[in-house]
């Protein structure tokens, strides 16, 4: 069955918005493979309005010669858009859903096909994780305080007990950690332990 799996970065004080201010520095070849792996484990992107309007403005443009890594897979790939707002989606193979998310994501995943990948977008990924539909949360996380900006999570957000399935730890300090939502080896119990076995790779 195909996954809903979200990308985000994130500071080490738990800021990620405008993350092209403060991750460029950390950018190297080793973060470029730890991103080609998720890429071509996903053939949908999915985007919620504020990230689809960001990426949208800049994106159309660019070429391989541009940006090598990005510009041709995010271009190209399909993209669905969730949004009670937009009337229209014009960037490049994008769809916008209309209807209940929740329910079209569920339909989605059980059709052939890889991974959607979610990009940043925030309340999306909060809102499909209250739904259960989430299926894995990948965080970069950057040895650096931005200070201020938007969180993931704000307070006044529901406890979510997660499972880690992997850890990694980069040259340049910055850490991959990626989780599942933790189900019944919680115990559906708030804050309770969950015993997993995690890849740390050094």
């Amino acid at each position: 069955m195909r996954k809903v799996v979200a990308f985000l970065f994130l500071s080490l004080d738990g800021v990620m918005e405008s993350p092209e201010n403060w991750t460029p520095q950390y950018g190297n070849d080793e973060l470029g493979r730890e991103a080609k792996v998720g890429m071509d484990a996903a053939d949908t992107l999915l985007f919620g309005r504020r990230t689809y309007e960001a990426f949208a403005s800049y994106w159309p443009d660019k070429t391989a010669k541009d940006e090598p890594l990005f510009a041709d897979w995010l271009n190209n790939t399909p993209k669905l858009v969730a949004s009670t707002t937009l009337r229209k989606v014009e960037w490049k193979n994008s769809t916008l859903i209309k209807g209940d998310v929740v329910e079209e994501l569920k339909r989605l995943k059980q059709r052939p096909g890889k991974n959607l990948n979610i990009i940043g977008s925030a309340t999306l990924v909060r809102s499909l994780m209250r739904a259960e539909v989430l299926d894995e949360l990948h965080l970069t996380i950057y040895p650096i305080i931005v200070g201020t900006g938007r969180r993931l999570f704000e307070d006044g957000v529901d406890q979510m007990p997660l499972r880690l399935l992997e850890a990694k730890t980069f040259g340049t300090g910055v850490l991959s950690l990626s989780y599942a939502p933790a189900g019944d080896e919680a115990g559906h119990a708030l804050g309770g332990p969950t015993q997993t076995e995690a890849r740390r790779t050094q």
